[in-house]
């Protein structure tokens, strides 16, 4: 799973103990070495899939890391493209990657900085650190950063079955962070099987956005004939 020049077992294990802001500190310098970086297939299917809606003016990648996403904005956007993130060694890594045409901003998702600012925002693989109660402050705080009319796009793989080895894997890791968090503090909260589509749309609708779901054809059908991989798209009204 790791490159020669990725993370050690021992550098991962003291992330694991960490906070979350702490652990992608640490993790940071070789996270694009990791599988943990969102793979440009999931990236260029998304580009691909919202360039009929674009392009747009303004666009902000929520929980960029270490940027891979805002690619994905720089060839959407016309007028600017703005990564924010909480970890400062994520922004780090971000910033002397991407240099000075790009905006990094530090700050808490749950409390963007932003009003009626983006006429887009994106976000690849973060909703794994929201628990469910978080998703409806979340979800405001995306609404209040968009102009109206802007989207809200990110991309939801379809849940492994009971019967996959998959399924398992990610019970078990559920399980042991739930473990973790119970004995350690401060928690470290990521988990794989608590953001569900169907709370997803409930809570999106309820916050004010209107929701569509788009399949990515690259990733093909499962065997009852759904999609692999859909794009959200929610815009605000």
């Amino acid at each position: 799973m790791f490159s020669p020049e990725g993370p050690s077992v021992r550098e991962l294990a003291v992330q694991a103990l960490s906070s979350v802001e702490r652990g992608y500190d640490l993790l940071a310098p070789k996270f694009d070495r990791t599988p943990f970086r969102t793979p440009a297939t999931v990236l260029d299917a998304v580009a691909k899939a919202l360039v009929p809606s674009g392009p747009f003016e303004d666009g902000l990648d929520l929980c960029c890391g270490t940027g891979a996403g805002l690619a994905v904005l720089g060839g959407l956007c016309r007028r600017s493209v703005t990564g924010v993130d909480f970890s400062a060694g994520m922004l780090e890594v971000a910033r002397r990657g991407l240099g000075e045409d790009v905006a990094l901003v530090r700050a808490d998702a749950r409390a963007l900085p932003f009003t009626a600012a983006f006429d887009l925002v994106v976000s690849f693989g973060a909703f794994g650190h929201f628990l469910p109660r978080e998703l409806p402050g979340l979800f405001a705080q995306v609404h209040s950063a968009l102009r109206p009319g802007g989207r809200f796009a990110f991309p939801v793989l379809a849940p492994p079955r009971p019967s996959s080895p998959a399924y398992w894997t990610l019970f078990g890791f559920d399980a042991v962070m739930r473990v973790r968090n119970a004995v350690r503090r401060p928690p470290f909260v990521m988990y794989y099987r608590a953001f569900r589509l169907g709370d997803v749309r409930r809570e999106l609708g309820s916050a004010g956005f209107t929701v569509e779901l788009q399949p990515l054809p690259e990733f093909g059908v499962r065997a009852d004939g759904s999609p692999r991989a859909r794009l959200v798209t929610a815009r605000r009204g």
